[in-house]
């Protein structure tokens, strides 16, 4: 495979990861098809996050450092988009065949990249893809961070840029996460996450965890469901499924608190209309054949739509 059609581009923002930072960058040193170029925003970080930074760009010609203003406290949601915007718009993006968001506390199996580029190759619709998130537990065992197969995972977020470009990119609010892979299907593309031992990704800190603790997460994670568009009815089918991980029950309540809130507070919400029909209509395909089942359909259509050479 020529190297230029597996020339990807990371994108991290980054703010006081000091603790994780360099497994990180370790991790993405041993990749088997490395990067074309890294982007690394750091975010104001207060800590020895810049320290660590200078000396991997002094080991890594690959990697390229935007620093930020520090704000004075992590920005969760729109700020992270914010911060990768800050590197997106450093680079000349149409050099790169795929763009990558990456969180920085993440450790990553070896082929993870060039394994997401194989999986492109093969489905020419796969838009958004990524690998399965993984918690490491106090006696060493990875444990499976539950998320759906209808997203690439917000913490490594890999696009085919085509994609990316024709989606409009990542909005700039809480819910992005879920904004895109609904887009996507729209677009007649496919967002999906794959479970696989090549990439399953250690994440280094519980998703929802880096601003004040999980749960203070799982409420951003219902307000993110209100500004996503998303019916009450799916979002209790979403805390009951929820009630099963850690913490077990309250996480479930702190999201529902956190839509409800949302919701009579009168929080801005993403409103286009042709979205919206389309997040509804799947929705309620979810809710009653199954998210597997009803996710599968839709990509088959997809593809399908594809060969017979109609709009996708």
């Amino acid at each position: 495979m020529s190297e230029s059609r597996r020339r990807y581009l990371l994108i991290t923002p980054c703010r006081n990861e000091e603790d994780y930072l360099q497994i990180t960058i370790d991790s993405i040193g041993a990749q088997t098809v490395l990067p074309a170029c890294w982007v690394i925003v750091d975010d104001g970080s207060t800590d020895r996050t810049p320290e660590i930074l200078k000396a991997a760009c002094e080991e890594y010609p690959f990697i390229k450092v935007v620093k930020r203003a520090d704000r004075g406290e992590r920005a969760v949601g729109p700020g992270v988009i914010q911060a990768f915007y800050a590197g997106y718009e450093s680079v000349d993006v149409s050099q790169f065949v795929y763009i990558c968001k990456m969180d920085a506390d993440l450790k990553l199996p070896p082929r993870y990249f060039e394994r997401l580029m194989e999986e492109m190759e093969k489905d020419k619709r796969l838009g958004g893809v990524s690998g399965k998130m993984f918690l490491r537990d106090d006696t060493g065992v990875l444990h499976h961070e539950r998320r759906g197969d209808d997203h690439a995972a917000g913490p490594t977020k890999f696009y085919r840029r085509s994609c990316f470009e024709e989606i409009g990119g990542f909005v700039r609010m809480v819910g992005w996460d879920g904004i895109d892979g609904h887009m996507c299907r729209l677009k007649g593309w496919v967002a999906r996450s794959i479970m696989d031992d090549e990439l399953k990704v250690e994440h280094l800190r519980q998703m929802g965890s880096s601003d004040k603790g999980v749960l203070s997460g799982r409420v951003r994670g219902g307000q993110g469901k209100w500004r996503l568009g998303s019916s009450p009815w799916y979002l209790l089918a979403t805390a009951v499924y929820r009630a099963f991980d850690k913490p077990y029950i309250i996480g479930a309540c702190a999201m529902v608190y956190g839509y409800f809130y949302a919701m009579f507070a009168g929080i801005e919400r993403y409103n286009d209309p042709v979205y919206l029909k389309h997040l509804r209509r799947y929705e309620w395909a979810v809710l009653i054949k199954g998210k597997n089942i009803a996710t599968s359909a839709c990509h088959d259509r997809i593809r399908a739509s594809d060969q017979h050479g109609e709009a996708v």
